[in-house]
């Protein structure tokens, strides 16, 4: 593997030699080499590349996760080990891919052969010409994804349309998209929700964290967790600007008996104690199947803690987990809680009052339910 004289093929030779024999003591080297960070890939030449993949393809060994940066964080890299992504089933790269990458991994995922069901390619400049090209492979009636990660690929509105015309022709498998940190804006999210209404589509977690969308997100949303064909279960919509008007719409699809939502995060939002009162009807409704509910980085102050409580101590609220760091609610606040608990005590596994100011009473209380063998609270941080 060192010498820059040994071509492909001789490489590839030795090891159908060495295979033949069923020695398998250079091919347990490599691996070794390769899981240390021991083996200079920086000076490999194209050849040495070819046969690393022969000898990865054919040694037998677990191939379900490809992970580009265990060989070199590089597009050329990546290229020169296509075959060895073509037999993985995920594939994981943070690796200043480009749209060059996209039309090889489009091409993958067309396959008769694929059985691809997780791609990971967040923190990527794919930027909207890549997404188009990808896309391709993702509308293939081949494509078996089950799991898309396009976090940070700099991916505008209109490469989240070429995405949604994909997922439209080939809506039966993706069951987790996240699409963090791109400027998709309003427009980009409203070409999503026309499809999530879609009976066929099978999503269910969809990560929307730091997008630049607004109120006009939150009513295209709204309208698909009141669709009765919405498989929803999870979604992450920190870092936006909602304020409180965009939480008041979308708690009205929350109350949706159509609605199967379980996780949503509200994480640094803009909201202000006047959507609490919303958000505790939520919490009040019949036919609420939320368990995690994430409030953190919002001034909810007191009032906002006090309507939550509303909602927390009503029979119908199932929550498991509770984020409330960063709040600005104080002893009083904090009261309300403990008093809410003390009146729905049987599902509340986890309540994070981080960088808020419970005070010496609201800190007794919560700490003496904590004690109560009635108290389901396992995990309460403070401080």
């Amino acid at each position: 593997m060192k010498d820059e004289n040994v071509s492909a093929e001789k490489n590839i030779n030795l090891f159908h030699c060495l295979n033949e024999l069923h020695d398998c003591s250079l091919v347990e080297e490599i691996q070794n080499f390769l899981v240390s960070g021991h083996l200079s890939t920086d000076e490999m030449s194209p050849s040495q590349w070819s046969a690393l993949g022969f000898i990865l393809i054919s040694s037998g060994k677990d191939l379900n996760v490809f992970d580009l940066k265990k060989y070199s964080a590089s597009e050329e890299v990546f290229l020169r080990l296509l075959p060895v992504v073509k037999v993985s089933s995920k594939i994981l790269s943070d690796s200043n891919l480009s749209d060059r990458t996209c039309e090889a991994l489009s091409s993958v995922l067309c396959s008769q052969s694929s059985n691809h069901i997780k791609l990971d390619l967040s923190n990527n400049k794919l930027q909207d010409s890549g997404m188009k090209l990808l896309s391709i492979g993702l509308e293939s009636p081949n494509c078996k994804l089950e799991t898309l990660s396009l976090s940070g690929c700099l991916i505008s509105k209109e490469g989240c349309a070429s995405l949604a015309l994909a997922l439209n022709s080939n809506p039966y498998h993706l069951k987790e998209l996240d699409l963090s940190n791109n400027d998709l804006g309003d427009s980009g999210v409203k070409m999503l929700s026309n499809g999530l209404k879609d009976l066929s589509w099978r999503l269910e977690t969809l990560r929307l964290s730091g997008c630049d969308l607004s109120e006009q997100s939150c009513e295209a949303l709204a309208s698909v967790l009141s669709s009765q064909s919405s498989s929803l279960r999870e979604l992450d919509l920190c870092n936006n600007n909602l304020g409180d008007s965009g939480v008041k719409i979308l708690s009205a699809g929350l109350e949706s008996p159509n609605c199967k939502l379980e996780t949503l995060r509200f994480f640094r939002c803009d909201i202000l104690e006047g959507s609490c009162e919303a958000l505790a009807s939520v919490l009040s409704s019949q036919s609420i199947t939320l368990k995690e509910l994430n409030l953190s980085n919002n001034n909810l102050h007191n009032s906002g803690g006090k309507n939550i409580s509303v909602g927390l101590k009503s029979q119908n609220c199932k929550l498991e987990t509770l984020s409330l760091s960063g709040c600005l609610i104080s002893e009083e606040g904090c009261a309300s809680l403990a008093s809410a608990l003390n009146s729905n005590p049987s599902h509340l596994k986890k309540l994070d009052l981080s960088y808020n100011h419970p005070g010496d009473i609201g800190l007794k209380l919560l700490l003496a339910g904590v004690k109560d063998p009635h108290w389901k609270l396992e995990d309460l941080r403070y401080g």
